[in-house]
């Protein structure tokens, strides 16, 4: 019988010395893309908090170079969250979620020369505040957000799946993207980012996001998950995941469109009955001989294509873009058509929530702004908020069965839902966590900021789990966008373990 070999002693330290070499270097490549931004063009003096900006290799040879925005929490970094932001889209840039929803600023400009004030939305219910004595149509400026959730927690931004935002591939395979694919990359960043960054390896995670990040998040969470199970290093500390207007299984979302537009008295009690009663509840996969649903589905048709379904009671701005981008959602949702305004020499009266999104594009593909932010130069063509135009596959279409994983194993859970969204009606999300089979802990009542409602909320559990449902009253479909003091008086309570 042949005698067993013993390690030579040599060689396990050499292989141990070995690995040890391709972390310092993989470690050292990662801190080469880091860069401190202390100042950014359209902020006058230099920026009150810490923000990073980087790229980060993932996939085969680290084709795929994933760029993200880190500001550190403006109250105490060490104790407060880290939190990882998907925007939607797919496809929608980080700097949509930085600077019209939960990040540390708020874009302000509008075109000087042309101003007319009744283009202004009044009140508290819009982020956004034109600035127009200081600004120019050349040259957007910047104030801070007094509801940056920024101020509780530490926030990763990252342009995520590829060809989003600044995030660029280094071969043409490396474009090609699936639900699958994306989430995995997105976790593999995530495991590089806090290798480069130990500081924060103690600190509570969440993943969160909203809109079609109802898709991948769940999956990210679930492989954080399991890599903690299976050892992975560095190990996370993970505490769960939070989830605005999210898509859940887009089907289901879809059809309840039509209850959603008989709530809220789009089409009426009449219509509402025969539809439901000649398409028998379902109003997605409709078979074109059933000739009485597909002319009621053309009636209901009639009656909300004029609406603005991001929000019902905003105006909706007619599709005349040069460049037109839609979404996997909704095609008039992310407002690209106002675009056009920039080339024009007399802006139209009526306010749309698109023509907050200008500047964005002005201010990103500016050269300056590029080398402030460390941009590698040649890498994008173009910078544009939100790319429908990517190569992406949807593999996943339903992420039901991660949401009754993840509940089994512990984690907090806040979802949360503008409740005049018709993209993704908040009565398709109060149905899918219904469907989990929870026990209630606090029933159905409202919440409050400032002595007023500002929606709805429920909590309910599984053993040590807890998930907390709210909706944000009149708020659309990305709900800081629409109501960024309750959005951020919302998730404070709830990092803070209190009740909404």
């Amino acid at each position: 019988m042949a005698t067993p070999l013993t390690p030579n002693p040599a060689y396990k330290c050499m292989t141990k010395l070995f690995s040890h070499i391709l972390l310092i270097v993989l470690f050292l490549t990662i801190v080469e893309s880091q860069s401190i931004i202390e100042s950014l063009p359209g902020y006058s003096g230099s920026l009150p908090f810490k923000l990073e900006t980087g790229y980060i290799g993932v996939g085969d040879l680290d084709d795929v170079q994933l760029f993200y925005y880190f500001i550190e929490s403006e109250r105490s970094p060490k104790d407060d969250p880290l939190v990882l932001w998907l925007t939607g889209g797919p496809g929608c840039s980080a700097f949509s979620g930085l600077v019209f929803e939960i990040g540390f600023v708020i874009l302000m400009s509008w075109m000087h020369t042309l101003r007319p004030p009744s283009i202004i939305k009044p009140g508290d219910d819009c982020p956004l505040s034109f600035d127009f004595d200081n600004s120019s149509r050349d040259s957007p400026t910047f104030k801070l957000n007094p509801f940056s959730w920024t101020k509780v927690a530490n926030i990763i931004f990252v342009d995520a799946p590829v060809g989003t935002g600044f995030s660029y591939a280094r071969s043409w395979e490396g474009y090609s993207i699936t639900d699958t694919i994306s989430a995995a990359q997105t976790y593999s960043f995530l495991r590089k980012w806090l290798l480069a960054h130990p500081a924060f390896h103690k600190n509570q995670l969440y993943v969160a996001g909203d809109s079609y990040s109802g898709i991948l998040v769940p999956i990210i969470v679930q492989k954080i998950s399991d890599g903690n199970e299976a050892g992975v290093k560095p190990a996370m500390n993970l505490q769960g995941y939070v989830l605005g207007n999210p898509t859940t299984t887009p089907h289901d979302d879809y059809n309840y469109r039509i209850p959603f537009a008989y709530m809220k008295a789009l089409i009426s009690q009449k219509q509402y009955e025969s539809i439901k009663t000649n398409c028998k509840g379902e109003y997605i996969n409709v078979d074109p001989n059933n000739t009485l649903c597909v002319n009621d589905l053309h009636t209901v048709t009639d009656c909300t294509q004029k609406i603005y379904s991001g929000q019902i009671l905003e105006p909706t701005c007619s599709l005349t873009s040069p460049k037109p981008v839609g979404s996997k959602l909704d095609a008039s949702l992310l407002g690209e058509d106002a675009i056009h305004l920039l080339s024009l020499t007399q802006v139209p009266e009526l306010w749309c929530r698109s023509y907050n999104y200008i500047f964005s594009y002005i201010w990103a593909n500016n050269e300056t702004v590029q080398r402030a932010l460390h941009i590698r130069e040649g890498t994008i063509r173009e910078w544009i908020r939100c790319n429908a135009s990517l190569s992406y596959t949807d593999d996943v279409f339903s992420t039901l069965e991660y949401h009754r994983n993840l509940i089994k194993k512990g984690y907090r859970i806040l979802i949360y839902s503008g409740d005049h969204d018709m993209v993704i009606p908040h009565i398709s999300t109060y149905a899918w966590i219904e469907s989990l089979n929870l026990t209630i802990a606090t029933d159905w009542g409202p919440w409050f900021v400032d002595g007023q409602i500002a929606g709805y909320t429920m909590e309910s559990y599984y053993k040590k789990s807890r998930l907390t449902y709210a909706t944000v009253k009149g708020a659309g479909h990305t709900a800081p966008e629409y109501k960024p003091k309750e959005c951020f008086a919302m998730v404070n309570r709830w990092f803070a373990y209190y009740p909404l």
